[in-house]
Parts: C-alpha cells; structure tokens; sequence
C-alpha cells in the first residue's frame, strides 16, 4: 500500500519497485540510546535506503503519526516495521501479542512498508503460541504484509539451557510461509547463517546483517567481526536473486559519542554495498545463461 503523498525516495526503495539489488537499511536499535528521530536524521545524512522501525525502543516509535512526520521531514521511507515482542515491550500497544501484530500490520501500510519482522512467541503464551501460525496468515492475507518470523535462539546460563520460545526458537521446521534471518541469533544459537540460507531457500525475505561469536548473550556485533561469515552471506544471496532488504541491526554502544557513531554505520553501510556489487554481476551472469 502506497499513500499519494508517500515520499518517491520510499517508493524508489521498495522491492518491487527496485533496480535488482536489495536495499539496504538501519535499524533504531542501531542507535539506542539515541531516539527514533536521530535514526531517521542519521539514515538520511549517510545514505542508507531506509529504516527498520523496532516499535517500542521509545515512545515515538510506537506513535504512528510522528513517525510518518519522520519519514515527511528526512525523505527517509520506512522499510520495515519490527513488533513490539521483546521483554522489555510488554504494553507497547496492549498487552495481547496478536493484536500487536495487528497493530504492527496497520503501522506498515500506513508507512508504505511491505514487511513486519515478528519474533516466535514466548513459551508462557500458550494461546497466542497455539494459533501464531494461523494468526500471520491470515494477518497477512488480509493486509498484503509480508510477516517473516525471526530465528531467535535457546535461553542459556553456565550448565542450564532453556526453551524459552514456542513451538520453536527455530523457524526452519514450522509452517511459517517468510522467515527473517538474524545472524547474531544465529551465532547465540550456534547455527551457521549460511545453513540457514540453503535451507530456507526462497522463504528467507529479511535479513539482519550483524554478527556473532556464539557467546549465550546476544551480542548483535559489526559485520565480519564474529563467525557468521557476514559478507559471505550477502554476496551468497545476492548471488542467488535476494531482493529483499538487508538491514543494520548492529549494537553501536561502544562507540563514545554520535559521531563515532556514525562513522561506524558509514563505513558499515559503504561495506555493505561493496560486498552486493560485487555478487551482482555474478547474479546477472547467472540469469543471462
């Protein structure tokens, strides 16, 4: 869904629309503790394609009119909306996880966004777990939104690990039409990324490009500077036809101050799209044979 007054660099931005090379956006968790508004002013000043919104990080986040007013003011489209499903999140748009979804849903196509990332429900909501599968189906028939559901991973302590997601931390095996690839969750896991793409397949829509070193915390590190092969990654889907978005959900905390900060995004999002030009003459020789 694509509002009239829908800025054209959003338009430009969505897949469907786009020239074969996927887009490439920042997450608001890559600028915590900074707001959602210095998101959208940092996308803007170094050139990323868009923004995933992760509804709850702040209060506008979850205000959908001064998120379109964000988007208005820096021509910056949001690409993505993630749901409000983390622990600290639980009464961002009510307190029932389906119609946080729902919300979600609404959000998007509101933003002229195609797509909501949602993570597998918590082990304790049994009613929501029991009907999630239906519930994104229907969801999205409804809506037009794709709903990639997230890898997330088991819940560890020294000599104890917990099943902390339902029916599974792993998305592979249930009957989830488009999944989200996160790499971090992926390490913390101890799942090989590049697995998770040949077995996925054309179900993989979404793709959080971050890192990981398999510590029990989610570390969510720079590209490349864990043991998920990041950049083999990108050029691997690149490769093989991916034109979905690829998005910076990277923790930047260590950087002491917005302007380190920056430059850490900038040099990230330059590797970035280092890494797709150069799979995309390989994509294209592929489908010119």
């Amino acid at each position: 869904m694509q509002p009239a007054d829908f800025p054209e660099r959003a338009r430009r931005a969505l897949p469907d629309e786009d020239c074969g090379a996927p887009t490439v956006g920042l997450s608001t968790s890559a600028v915590f503790p900074d707001s959602t508004a210095s998101a959208f002013a940092l996308a803007s000043q170094l050139g990323y394609d868009g923004i995933e919104l992760m509804v709850g990080t702040d209060a506008a986040s979850a205000d959908v009119d001064q998120v379109r007013q964000f988007q208005d003011e820096h021509q910056v489209p949001v690409l993505s909306v993630h749901a409000p499903c983390l622990m600290f999140t639980p009464r961002v748009w009510g307190v029932d996880p389906a119609e946080k979804l729902r919300r979600s849903c609404q959000a998007a196509q509101l933003f002229g966004s195609n797509l909501v990332v949602v993570h597998p429900p918590f082990a304790w909501q049994r009613s929501y777990a029991s009907t999630f599968a239906q519930t994104i189906r229907e969801l999205s028939e409804a809506t037009g939104i794709v709903i990639a559901v997230e890898n997330m991973y088991p819940w560890r302590a020294p000599g104890l690990s917990a099943q902390a997601y339902a029916p599974d931390w792993d998305p592979t095996d249930q009957p989830y039409e488009w999944l989200t690839l996160d790499l971090s969750h992926a390490a913390t896991a101890g799942v090989r990324s590049l697995s998770y793409v040949e077995d996925w397949g054309s179900r993989l829509r979404h793709l959080h490009l971050t890192d990981g070193n398999g510590s029990a915390m989610d570390e969510h590190l720079m590209p490349g500077e864990g043991n998920q092969r990041s950049w083999e990654v990108v050029e691997t889907l690149v490769s093989r036809g991916y034109r979905g978005h690829i998005i910076h959900e990277v923790n930047a905390r260590k950087t002491a101050d917005a302007q380190q900060r920056a430059t850490l995004l900038e040099g990230c999002l330059d590797e970035t799209r280092r890494h797709i030009s150069a799979a995309l003459p390989v994509r294209r020789s592929e489908e010119g044979r």
